[in-house]
């Protein structure tokens, strides 16, 4: 079995004593951290990556993927190498390119350093954001990075890169978006798979006390309630999960503070959906909360 990491004294107990009343979760996080809705999530998460293995975070837009993954950063005091996938993602994206320097008043040709590259070598996190936005024939290069070798050869420098300690991979997904390509199963079998959902109820308002500079009790909880009523209508097909992304919301509960809590929703949420029905019905839910 392979270790990459010791967990602190502190986590450990912390993990051994957990139970489901329990708020040592709260105290392992501390302020500004990411509490998923469900702290076991947390307990998979950790576990998974101290015994080395790769995590692919799944879940719909704006429910805190990269928070949980930069929260799982700062437990394991582990800088994190980031790689934001698109169409357009190459080798050279992933691995580093080569360029021309001065040295000793000469040109000579060296090699930069990419995020896998730097991640493997420094013995840190990667994050590989929306992993299904890249060409199939693109992530198949880091195969070998992702399982037990931990290793890739430098297409662009010929060297075998070998992963120092610590290093592991940390991918999210979001499934269905126009541009995405289902993972193959060679690469989705490189990882342990976890469900991120949306954050609701108390811990919905925590996090708009913790991270807006809204503080209205009163408001604080209509938007809450907005929330759920938007991801009842995402569960029932009649809006785009876009409607009820965790971050859109935190942006109207920022606004609110300056301008009318409807105007907020609109210039946050509403006017970011494409569909003129998603849009009345947003408008209509805020209408009849603010």
């Amino acid at each position: 079995m392979r270790t990459n990491y010791e967990l602190s004294d502190k986590m450990t107990e912390l993990l051994n004593s957990y139970n489901r009343n329990s708020n040592a979760f709260q105290e392992l996080i501390g302020e500004g951290g990411y509490m998923p809705p469900n702290q076991e999530l947390l307990i998979d998460a950790i576990s998974a990556l101290s015994m080395g293995k790769n995590i692919l975070l799944k879940g719909p837009t704006g429910a805190g993927k990269t928070k949980f993954a930069e929260t799982l950063s700062m437990l394991f005091q582990q800088p994190m190498f980031s790689v934001n996938c698109s169409v357009d993602l190459d080798a050279e994206s992933l691995l580093g390119f080569k360029t021309l320097a001065n040295k000793d008043d000469q040109q000579v040709i060296e090699f930069v350093s990419g995020p896998v590259i730097n991640a493997m070598q420094h013995g840190t996190f990667l994050y590989i954001d929306e992993i299904n936005m890249a060409k199939p024939e693109t992530l198949p290069l880091i195969n070998g990075v992702l399982d037990y070798r931990r290793t890739i050869t430098n297409p662009f420098t010929n060297e075998l890169v070998s992963a120092n300690k610590g290093f592991n991979v940390i991918a999210a997904i979001n499934e269905g978006y126009v541009g995405t390509v289902p993972l193959n199963e060679a690469l989705k079998n490189r990882f342990v798979v976890i469900e991120i959902p949306y954050i609701e109820g108390e811990q919905l308002k925590q996090l708009i006390q913790e991270n807006t500079q809204l503080n209205d009790e009163h408001t604080i909880d209509l938007f809450v309630t907005l929330s759920a009523d938007l991801i009842q209508a995402v569960v029932q097909g009649k809006i785009a999960e876009d409607a009820a992304s965790i971050r859109a919301l935190l942006d109207a509960c920022d606004l609110s503070v300056l301008i009318p809590a409807e105007r907020a929703i609109q210039r946050a949420i509403v006017d970011k959906l494409e569909e003129d029905r998603e849009r009345e019905f947003v408008l209509n839910l805020a209408a009849t909360l603010f």
